[in-house]
């Protein structure tokens, strides 16, 4: 069941941004929905004034911008200040994501980036001295994702 205020179009366009949002320009989205392109434009900025569309980030390889290593830290915070400490983590150094997990062991995921060996014991001290226990350290290979396949389902096609 979709969010109240928005409709098959809202997730259609949803849909299509998740797939592609940087070459599906409102024209583009336009043809595969049965609305104007002016209609998009103001669909998008209803949702983005709802706080559906929060932003438009791109999906970067880091290994292939020069970062190898890409380390998934697996923390526990005290509960009261689980999300104050994964705000604090979001700004270290080498940081470039960061979850919280409604869990009371596990709850804080942080993920980081580098090129050299060496910084890893320098990104876990940090976080380290935040607060966060570090229950594990992982080597991250590949993450793979796709748009999540209920917006639009129906609307669009997915060829």
């Amino acid at each position: 069941m979709a969010a109240e205020g928005l409709d098959e179009t809202d997730l259609g366009i949803l849909h299509l941004l998740q797939k592609d949002a940087r070459n599906n320009t409102p024209v583009d989205i336009a043809r595969e929905l049965p609305v104007s392109d002016q209609t998009v434009r103001n669909r998008i900025q209803k949702m983005e004034r709802m706080g559906v569309l929060e932003g438009y980030v791109p999906v970067i390889n880091y290994r292939n911008a020069g970062f190898s290593i890409r380390l998934e830290f697996c923390c526990t915070a005290p509960i009261q200040r689980r999300e104050e400490l994964a705000q604090a983590a979001l700004e270290l150094p080498h940081v470039v994501r960061v979850e919280e997990m409604l869990s009371a062991h596990e709850n804080v995921r942080v993920l980081a980036v580098s090129n050299d060996s060496d910084e890893i014991h320098q990104i876990a001290t940090e976080i380290d001295e935040l607060g966060l226990t570090i229950v594990s350290e992982r080597l991250r290979r590949c993450a793979y994702v796709q748009p999540f396949n209920h917006f639009g389902k129906g609307v669009v096609s997915d060829e």
